[in-house]
């Protein structure tokens, strides 16, 4: 039996590939990553694993990774924590 959690998520929820895990571990920015809403996580993976073409994915990921160790952008749009 599976068990979902109940999200306020507007889209399908995407599953992190394990190179992405990888990448924010290499990266030490799976903590920024987890303080991200989780629209934002899902809305990044979706956008980093959508593409075909490896170019693309690898891309997206390097985007993503330079917004959380920056800390002030998502998706190249400005944005600042809530706390």
């Amino acid at each position: 039996m599976t068990i979902r959690k109940k999200t306020e998520l507007k889209r399908p929820l995407n599953r992190m590939p394990a190179w992405i895990r990888q990448a924010l571990v290499d990266a030490k920015l799976m903590d920024a990553y987890r303080e991200r809403p989780p629209y934002q996580r899902n809305d990044y993976l979706g956008w980093i694993i959508g593409p075909k073409l490896e170019s693309t994915r690898t891309r997206h990921l390097e985007q993503m990774l330079a917004e959380l160790e920056r800390g002030d952008r998502y998706m190249n749009m400005p944005w600042r924590s809530d706390e």
